[in-house]
């Protein structure tokens, strides 16, 4: 059951925040901050490259690598193709996971390794035939750890991960927001210098300025009717949240708040893209999922009884340019089939404020989610 007296009571989150969860979606700004002043230092702010990369290759374990390559490809656009290296293996483990370059990788391609842990023999592998063949590599991981040797064996660049103490109490999440923002911060800032997208200094530090706005207004000492992240969280419980997103900014979101739900909470999401969400989406909202599809649930023991499973729609939206929109008729939709729909959008900015806000604010809600579910 949802302990929803917990998400008033700060002492109490942060007692049950063993993974150091809401510390990360607090802390994001700061994170960024570190991460860029690690990039420039390892050199990122002096690279002159000389032209745009054919290909972008990522590679890394887990959410993290996943998200970041996402988050990439869309601010990236179709200049060049981000494509994230799915690993194989038969466990979960750094010892079990390899990865392999596609047969068209070359010089003209670049290749970028993320990982919260540094140990995986499969990336050092990776790492190592990207040398052979020629491939530039960029590595953003834990300082002092194996495949920080093997890229500077492979006259690779390597990026030490900014890391919290907190960090080694508890194994990391993939979907931790401190994770994502160390390792994808560093990526921002090589890629601007790369010419496939704009995130200038001044950009990521309006990013951290972002990030450090939503922690005061979703944070654990903000009561729960005046908290976008507490009220989601409890909007959520015992829900299935059917996660509709528009603009370019808000698809990558909401991919990463369904990932983050199933790792964090254990809940499971369903997401999609307006305008197609409507169509795809259409049937589940008139089944047994619909808010009214039980003309008994009202008579049912609230004590003794399971509730019955319903869809609570959340609409991330990115202020769509055009002035076209399908938010009408997703409301339209979700009320019409006695489905509640929250809707979250940015304030003015940038692409990247405007990503970064969106992420924050369902950081927040998973990890608040997470603890009140006792997750």
């Amino acid at each position: 059951m949802l302990d929803e007296s917990l998400l008033d009571a700060p002492d109490g989150l942060a007692e049950a925040d063993r993974r150091g969860l809401l510390r990360g979606a607090a802390e994001a700004g700061a994170r960024v901050r570190t991460a860029a002043r690690h990039a420039a230092e390892a050199g990122i702010a002096g690279l002159r490259p000389d032209g745009r990369p054919r290909a972008v290759l990522i590679a890394g374990p887990g959410a993290a690598a996943t998200h970041a390559a996402d988050f990439l490809g869309s601010l990236a656009g179709a200049g060049s193709p981000v494509t994230r290296l799915v690993p194989t293996g038969v466990a979960p483990a750094a010892g079990a996971l390899r990865w392999e370059l596609p047969g068209w990788a070359g010089s003209v391609d670049l290749l970028l390794v993320a990982t919260p842990d540094g140990t995986e023999p499969g990336l050092s592998l990776l790492v190592e035939q990207a040398y052979r063949r020629g491939c530039t590599v960029v590595a953003v991981a834990p300082p002092r750890s194996p495949l920080s040797e093997s890229v500077n064996g492979s006259h690779g660049l390597f990026v030490p991960m900014a890391t919290a103490p907190y960090d080694q109490d508890e194994p990391v999440a993939g979907a931790a927001p401190g994770v994502l923002w160390a390792l994808l911060t560093p990526l921002l800032a090589l890629l601007d210098r790369a010419g496939l997208l704009t995130a200038p200094p001044d950009a990521l530090e309006k990013v951290a300025d972002r990030l450090d706005q939503v922690a005061e207004r979703c944070g654990p000492a903000i009561a729960t009717y005046s908290n976008p992240a507490k009220t989601l969280a409890a909007e959520l419980f015992e829900a299935l949240p059917v996660i509709w997103t528009e603009g370019t900014s808000a698809g990558p979101a909401g991919r990463r708040f369904a990932a983050a739900l199933a790792e964090l909470s254990g809940t499971p999401a369903v997401v999609a893209e307006l305008p197609e969400a409507l169509a795809a989406h259409s049937t589940l909202l008139a089944g047994r999922l619909a808010a009214g599809a039980d003309p008994d649930d009202f008579f049912r023991d609230r004590v003794e009884e399971t509730p019955a499973l319903h869809a609570c729609v959340v609409l991330l939206r990115d202020r769509p340019g055009g002035g076209l929109t399908a938010a009408p008729a997703a409301r339209d939709l979700a009320l019409g089939h006695d489905t509640p729909i929250s809707e979250i959008e940015p304030e003015a900015g940038g692409e990247l404020e405007s990503l970064a806000e969106l992420i924050a604010i369902t950081d927040f809600a998973a990890v608040y989610l997470a603890l009140a579910s006792g997750a």
